[in-house]
């Protein structure tokens, strides 16, 4: 599905304010100032504005975008071929960076880490499951078990990686730019800068980012991370572009929590930043067999 919501590293903001997270919630989460005593008026707090977030977004959605089209019965759909599956990929790090926020909110209310984990990890899983059940009655659209998939392993990954290391060694991360193909088919890539960054999967990446130093290579910086990227290029269609070809990224990258600091601003900073890539100097390996290097690439 092209839904830019679905790919947007920004949904981790939203659930964070929405959910009645302040800046302290996050910065608990990173450094660990949490109790296992449940708070009653934080917890709440929480099950109160991660509801009213997800069902007012819900239908605000159901509301603007699916008002054009048709209502149908429950149907699937089939996109397991459509964007070189960049798409996929921006499920995949919603659902991630969602359950890094729900954790981080669930662990300010008081809950223990293994609830947190299991509940707070599935906040993004539980939300584009909504969205993808208002797919299933647009006649534009359907369910797709493919950006099921793609939830689900976002998902997976971040709780896997609490339940086995209590830490996220490995980032889903996510970077953007402009590029010019937004322009020759604006009412699907966008028209506005923020519109192309978030639909324009030709300037979309998806990274994982691991940390050396925490798979045992202590002569690496703590923060230094080293991450794969994954995108493609020539797309104005779904499908079918005549020489459209997916790209492979490798490039450092800074895991910012893992950069210590006694500041809560700064560590909620950090919390923030580690949903994005940063810029570096990046090698590029084309579809297509070509091969080139950037300076900087975000």
């Amino acid at each position: 599905m092209h839904h830019a919501s679905a790919s947007s590293p920004f949904l981790l903001v939203l659930a964070l304010v929405s959910s009645g997270v302040n800046m302290r919630a996050v910065a608990q989460e990173v450094h660990s100032e949490q109790t296992d005593s449940i708070r009653p008026g934080r917890a709440w707090a929480v099950a109160g504005g991660t509801a009213v977030f997800a069902t007012g977004s819900l239908i605000a959605l159901d509301q603007t975008w699916y008002v054009g089209y048709e209502r149908t019965a429950f149907h699937g759909f089939d996109d397991g071929n459509e964007w070189f599956q960049v798409d996929k990929l921006g499920h995949a790090n919603s659902t991630y960076q969602l359950g890094r926020a729900g954790n981080a909110a669930f662990r300010w209310a008081g809950f223990n880490k293994r609830t947190s984990t299991w509940l707070g990890g599935s906040v993004g899983l539980l939300y584009l499951t909504g969205v993808e059940y208002l797919d299933g009655h647009s006649s534009a659209w359907g369910f797709s078990g493919w950006d099921m998939l793609a939830n689900g392993a976002g998902t997976g990954l971040f709780i896997g990686q609490q339940l086995g290391w209590n830490e996220q060694r490995i980032l889903l991360k996510w970077s953007a730019q402009p590029t010019d193909f937004a322009a020759q088919r604006p009412d699907v890539l966008g028209s506005t800068i923020p519109e192309r960054l978030l639909k324009d999967y030709n300037g979309s990446t998806v990274w994982l980012s691991g940390n050396p130093n925490s798979f045992g290579w202590k002569g690496m910086p703590t923060w230094l991370n080293f991450a794969v990227g994954l995108g493609a290029d020539g797309m104005l269609h779904a499908d079918g572009d005549p020489g459209a070809y997916r790209q492979w990224y490798l490039a450092p990258d800074i895991a910012f929590s893992r950069i210590p600091t006694k500041s809560k601003f700064l560590r909620t900073a950090f919390f923030l930043l580690d949903a994005l890539k940063m810029p570096a100097p990046t090698l590029e390996l084309h579809g297509n067999g070509g091969l080139r290097g950037h300076w900087l690439y975000f």
